[in-house]
């Protein structure tokens, strides 16, 4: 079993529109589609700090893309790439591509909130994790986009050691696209508290004790049919880097594993 960035091969296959995205898998098993967080990719959030091991090792074939505008998948310059809500596009368009039905899904901050878009327009995974994005970055999209809208066109003027100049020295180590990841702004979509309320699917919701960039944790769960929230340790940056995301994760799926066998 592969557990190196190096020991994945990149996949291949096509959004709704054509355009060429790219994925990661580890593991055999139960499928798990997780998807990375804006700025990142799926080897840098999932499979640096060892969480997609330890879920392949717990019996789930992880499925790791990356969104477009991201990482091994197209970047085009052109605006009419990055309609609104086309990341869950994507996702569905992933899940259509391994002929999957029976799956469960999460993500990490963007990963998260564009697991809550494809949970609302109707995707039924087996069980659900939204981490890293809390109530506001839910159902107020806008807010958290003009951070990074603030940082993507006025990079190299940041104070050493602010959240922003953080952000961008993030940027330049995964080697992203500034002209892209602006585009991919303008997919955002708010979900509003009525289509949270019509999601029926088991939900964790999993927030960093730290991580004030997204609101409350416990409001998102509390809206969910069958939200739980667990906090971890960490801010929104750092949270990803420790082992506690991926137990976290384990801890939720592992029933669940057990009964879908």
């Amino acid at each position: 079993m592969a557990t190196t960035p190096t020991d994945l091969p990149i996949h291949h296959f096509h959004g709704r529109d054509g355009l060429q995205l790219a994925y990661r898998e580890m593991g055999e098993g139960r499928p798990l589609v997780l998807i990375h967080g804006f700025f990142s990719t799926a080897t840098v959030n999932w499979v640096r700090y060892g969480h997609a091991a330890k879920l392949a090792a717990l019996g789930y074939r992880v499925v790791m893309p990356d969104l477009r505008g991201h990482g091994d998948s197209a970047k085009p310059h052109d605006a009419a790439a990055y309609p609104p809500d086309v990341l869950a596009d994507d996702g569905f368009a992933l899940v259509e591509h391994l002929g999957l039905e029976d799956y469960d899904l999460g993500g990490y901050s963007l990963g998260g909130r564009t697991t809550v878009r494809m949970l609302a327009r109707g995707a039924t995974p087996g069980r659900a994790i939204v981490a890293g994005a809390g109530w506001d970055g839910i159902v107020n999209t806008a807010g958290r986009g003009e951070h990074f809208r603030n940082i993507l066109t006025n990079l190299g003027t940041f104070s050493r050691g602010s959240a922003e100049w953080m952000a961008e020295a993030f940027l330049k180590t995964v080697g992203g696209d500034p002209v892209a990841l602006l585009h991919v702004l303008d997919t955002f979509v708010d979900t509003p508290r009525e289509e949270l309320e019509q999601i029926q699917t088991s939900t964790l919701v999993l927030l960093g004790t730290e991580d004030d960039d997204t609101g409350s944790g416990e409001d998102l769960a509390a809206a969910l049919p069958h939200g739980k929230f667990v906090s971890m340790p960490g801010n929104h940056m750092s949270a990803v880097t420790k082992p506690d995301l991926g137990s976290a994760m384990a801890a939720f799926l592992g029933g669940a594993l057990q009964r879908f066998r």
